[in-house]
């Protein structure tokens, strides 16, 4: 018989099944494990002596010991936090011999008996260990039984959980991030005070406050280095091992006061302290969460559907947005001139003004490119003349190349109007100045109004905006804008590519655009460079890559098809994964036979019949249908055969209606000889 069905409430089937399925093998270790923990708790509220407890920790010498105990772990915190930030630093970012050693000395004094501790600090430290003689004879510190001896004891056991925090949220923050700030002009104790700082604020305060609470607790180091001194160095937990023999009710309070402030430690700990801006930080602000109907921002700010109108004046490196109209720089100012080697390895060169598209498949070495050109990676190095200046040896922040990662590594802490500012506060600008002209960008970009709106605020287009506002603000010669566009849906995409076309045609230094979008190629560059393997496989006009691509993953990418082959006698191709492609000679000289060659066909060249044609087509071939794909008010249609590799043909739905196509018919495909291009490889 079936039981009630439950719903309408939340969680009530999931829940519950999951609830009913805890195997009790499991479950009741559990309870055991909570009620184990949780007894001892129950035992100090149980025995707390409570008409008495005020009197109890207001006497003397629990007073005392309370306030040295405030004392003693608010300078090991304070030293905890000179020592550990940098330390938790170094072991996150820098890669070193002996790294896995200095980590395990760092957690040593969390698993480390804390008498053990102590006598190893008395070794160390002591009048006659291996440092304390020096101590003593050049400052006159004599660290046992003294004050700084229990501060010492305390940071030497607290200062992990520091550490332990800080290291794992650095390795949890975008690399991006720093990076994009160094590429703006910050050097490193900039980048480290003004973004990674912030950024790692909630997992600073958990850690700070983990081994402040550590150091207030803190027992068996203290008494066996610095002794058990009142005034000096009996902090409140050897107050309650001194009490435990006298009056044990005292100690009872005592030990309340402090399980209720490691308690409100912990309870203070929770999500919304050890997550939030580090969370922030990964994740990409959300398409649309500012606008959800208009990722753009366009309606909001009054602009039409077509894009911003405002006029913008051009954009020139050095010139300040406020300072009016700026002489051209000379070509020999601002051009490009690279030499790589490494996984990426050919040379670069382009004049001032010029937009340059990457492309290429996976792998190819794209990203690498960039960050060669930024010297951010070991993969390839660049050697790197920006209008004749040497700055290959320079650090990231002194090049004067801006670079937007693809999503746009916008700084969570900071506004737009900051973060577009970022670049001219790190090169020395003024900050009212400085936020006067990163208000211009911002209107000039269309997002004048969302100033003060954080990224977390900002939709993905206006997002990409506010990041190459803050790019160009920077007055870089070289702009790296790394898949600008590829988070954006295709109604954003065509209205940022819009804005980002109208300022590059006014950009005077060399841009790199990589990306995978054969529009963004043809409508913002001026050159076209195709990466394979690392290598340059083709560097040309868009209309000549377009025409005549010497890489089947850029032929496919424009929507041809592409064999790759050995060219034949009499204007044939042998297909490399057979058959025989026939074509007309073209213009230039005709492959030699044998070499190595590419044939594109476009796919409106290639006609479908469901009878062998009869006439002039050279080329034809039996197939089946295997896929019918819509691109736009046409059709695609993928056809495999025996004799030929996949070809795609395009027609249009009235076609493929009157031919009764569908996955399997059986078909004819034509090409003309006259409608293959051959490229040699």
């Amino acid at each position: 018989m079936r039981g009630p069905v439950r719903s309408g409430r939340p969680g009530a089937g999931a829940g519950g099944a999951v609830r009913r399925g805890v195997p009790a093998g499991l479950l009741v270790p559990a309870l055991v494990g909570v009620a184990f923990l949780l007894l001892p708790l129950v035992g100090v509220l149980a025995r707390t002596d409570w008409p008495s407890l005020l009197h109890h920790l207001t006497t003397p010498q629990v007073t005392q010991a309370l306030r040295l105990s405030l004392v003693v772990s608010g300078w090991a915190l304070l030293l905890s936090l000179l020592m550990g930030v940098p330390l938790a630093w170094l072991l996150a970012r820098v890669p070193f011999p002996g790294k896995a050693l200095v980590r395990s000395l760092v957690l040593l004094p969390m698993v480390l008996p804390p008498t053990v501790g102590g006598v190893a600090l008395l070794l160390a430290f002591g009048r006659r260990g291996v440092l304390g003689p020096w101590l003593e004879s050049t400052f006159g510190l004599t660290l046992p039984f003294h004050t700084a001896g229990a501060v010492v004891a305390a940071a030497f056991v607290a200062m992990p959980f520091l550490v332990i925090s800080l290291e794992g949220a650095l390795a949890g923050l975008r690399p991006s991030l720093e990076e994009t700030a160094a590429s703006l002009g910050a050097g490193p104790l900039r980048v480290f005070a003004t973004v990674t700082l912030p950024l790692l604020a909630p997992a600073l305060a958990a850690g700070a406050a983990l081994t402040w609470a550590r150091a207030l607790g803190e027992f068996g180091a203290t008494i066996t280095f610095a002794g058990n001194l009142p005034g000096a160095t009996q902090t409140l937990p050897l107050q309650v091992y001194l009490l435990l023999q006298d009056s044990p009710e005292a100690a009872t309070s005592v030990s309340l006061l402090l399980l209720v402030i490691a308690m409100a430690v912990l309870v203070a700990l929770r999500g919304r302290w050890t997550g939030g801006a580090v969370r922030e930080a990964r994740a990409t602000p959300p398409e649309g969460a500012a606008a959800p109907a208009d990722p753009a921002g366009f309606a909001e700010l009054g602009v039409p559907e077509e894009g911003p109108t405002l006029e913008t004046p051009p954009i020139r490196p050095g010139a300040g947005v406020g300072a009016g109209p700026a002489p051209a720089p000379a070509a020999e100012e601002s051009d490009l001139r690279a030499e790589l080697t490494g996984y990426t390895h050919f040379p670069l060169t382009a004049p001032a003004g010029t937009a340059i598209a990457v492309v290429g498949p996976n792998g190819a070495g794209k990203t690498t490119l960039l960050r060669a050109l930024l010297g951010l990676t070991p993969r390839a190095h660049a050697e790197v003349l920006l209008g004749g200046r040497d700055v290959t040896r320079l650090p990231t922040h002194r090049r004067e190349v801006a670079w937007v990662p693809q999503d746009g590594a916008l700084f969570p802490h900071l506004s737009a109007l900051a973060n577009t500012a970022y670049g001219l506060r790190a090169r020395g600008v003024p900050r009212a100045e400085a936020r006067r002209q990163a208000r211009e960008w911002l209107v000039r970009l269309g997002v004048g109004e969302l100033a003060g709106r954080r990224p977390a605020q900002l939709s993905g287009g206006q997002a990409q905006r506010v990041a190459l506002a803050r790019a160009l603000a920077a007055r870089p010669r070289l702009l790296l804008l790394d898949e600008p566009l590829a988070a954006l849906d295709q109604t954003t995409r065509a209205r940022v590519r819009h804005t980002l076309r109208r300022h590059l045609a006014g950009f005077g230094g060399v841009c790199l655009i990589v990306t995978h979008d054969p529009v963004e190629a043809v409508s913002l560059a001026d050159r076209v460079l195709v990466l394979e393997g690392g290598e340059a496989v083709q560097d040309a006009p868009p209309a000549e890559v377009t025409r005549h691509p010497r890489s089947p993953w850029v032929a496919r990418m424009l929507g041809g098809n592409a064999w790759e082959g050995t060219a034949g006698p009499d204007s044939t191709v042998d297909l490399a994964g057979g058959g025989l492609l026939t074509t007309a000679p073209g213009e230039g000289t005709p492959p030699v036979p044998g070499s190595p060659v590419l044939a594109v066909i476009a796919p409106e060249a290639v006609s479908l019949h469901l009878a062998r044609p009869e006439g002039s087509p050279r080329n034809v071939w039996a197939g089946t249908v295997r896929e019918l794909t819509a691109v736009g008010s046409r059709l695609r249609v993928l056809v495999t055969s025996p004799e030929v590799p996949p070809l795609v043909a395009e027609i249009t739905p009235a076609a493929a209606a009157d031919l009764g196509l569908t996955d399997g018919t059986r078909v004819w495909t034509a090409v003309k000889a006259t409608e293959v291009t051959v490229v040699g490889l």
